[in-house]
């Protein structure tokens, strides 16, 4: 039996069920406020915890080069599927360690984590955002969104602050760039709000 990612507990037995979860929300919808923050200009993306690969193939739909990692092979194949697209690479590959993206650095513009920060216990984030910053190209930005509320039944969550999350950041080099908390969850989820928070990397000097 392939052992499961810290954080991705019940994802593979709901694969099915997510899909058709995930993808009745649009991608402008799902991120409407922090469009402003994404390059028009063709550009690299990483979309850590890709899931059904919506917003991976909206980003290549918008001429984007997009990494997407996804952990969950019931997710991933689905997603590969679903959204085949020559500017999307799907990697096996998960948090904290992001070990298949371990070599590089800075090569990134765009990571995003939706809905996905939370799965991590204190010292996995504390591992995980150095290797995060490490992917953000100067000049570039990382994108959270952090679940508040009630657990779904056989799933791994914490009840991440967005002052934790800004802290480690800083930490690993990222300015905070945005901060929206109390959003409404999308999906009307009874009790669930979310916190959307982006960084920027300052650009090297010459």
């Amino acid at each position: 039996m392939t052992a499961r990612v810290s954080g991705t507990e019940g994802y593979a037995e709901e694969a099915d069920a997510l899909v058709g979860q995930y993808e009745s929300i649009s991608f402008a919808e799902a991120h409407r406020h922090v469009l402003h923050l994404i390059p028009s200009a063709p550009c690299r993306v990483l979309d850590i915890g890709a899931g059904t690969g919506r917003d991976a193939a909206a980003f290549a739909a918008m001429g984007h080069a997009v990494v997407a990692v996804e952990p969950t092979a019931e997710l991933r194949a689905r997603a590969a599927a679903l959204h085949p697209s020559p500017r999307i690479e799907w990697l096996d590959d998960g948090l904290p360690e992001l070990a298949r993206l371990a070599g590089q650095g800075g090569d990134f513009d765009v990571v995003m984590l939706t809905a996905v920060w939370m799965h991590l216990d204190e010292g996995q984030r504390r591992r995980a955002m150095p290797r995060v910053a490490r992917l953000v190209r100067g000049g570039g930005v990382a994108v959270f969104s952090l679940r508040h509320g009630p657990v779904p039944p056989g799933r791994r969550m914490f009840d991440v602050s967005a002052e934790e999350t800004a802290g480690l950041a800083a930490a690993a080099g990222l300015g905070l760039a945005l901060r929206l908390d109390d959003r409404a969850d999308t999906l009307g989820r009874p009790g669930v709000r979310w916190t959307r928070l982006a960084f920027s990397k300052a650009t090297e000097a010459a």
